[in-house]
């Protein structure tokens, strides 16, 4: 496993990901309004949760989210990945278990991700994308900063097999600093 460094809000844990969370995993990535809409299939067993973990949440700069007095049950992921042929550039992704929508975790999470990536790992600019139709996730972007940049009408889905409209939007480190004057 590749450690991450533990990221605390005021009311959240972003950890690094066990396999001691795929019961929870599994538990909030069945339902079918979570993955599809974030370019990934609704897992189907444990099992399938545990291999998630293994192959692709276990890396550098992925989190799993937890409320910070429930370190040990996740409700969440966010996480950083490069941006092919770019450097100092990465883009987050992230998801929120349905019961814990409307709430404030998720862009509590993001800013917090935001801050790592641009005081810690001095990045310049970060992506974020989201598929047509998921609202939700276009309103964290814009509480969180982020600014809209262009969009791929035919944006490959590699997880689900389709391809889909796809919206990005971008925020850069001298943004995020005239933000936090504000």
């Amino acid at each position: 496993m590749i450690e991450s460094k533990i990221l605390l809000t005021k009311r959240l844990s972003l950890r690094p990901w066990r396999l001691s969370d795929a019961k929870d995993l599994y538990r909030y990535a069945s339902d079918e309004r979570i993955g599809p809409r974030a370019g990934w299939p609704v897992h189907t067993s444990i099992e399938m949760s545990q291999e998630v973990i293994l192959n692709v949440l276990q890396v550098k700069e992925s989190y799993a989210i937890c409320l910070i007095d429930e370190p040990n049950h996740i409700i969440g992921s966010i996480g950083l990945k490069s941006r092919e042929g770019a450097v100092n550039e990465a883009e987050i992704g992230y998801w929120l278990a349905v019961p814990f929508w409307g709430k404030g975790y998720m862009p509590e999470a993001v800013d917090a991700l935001i801050d790592h990536s641009f005081s810690n790992l001095q990045l310049e600019t970060l992506w974020c994308g989201s598929y047509e139709g998921n609202q939700q996730s276009s309103h964290v972007q814009k509480k969180c900063g982020f600014q809209y940049a262009y969009t791929l009408n035919e944006s490959d889905v590699p997880f689900l097999g389709v391809t889909r409209k796809e919206h990005f939007t971008k925020l850069t480190r001298q943004e995020w600093h005239e933000r936090r004057s504000r």
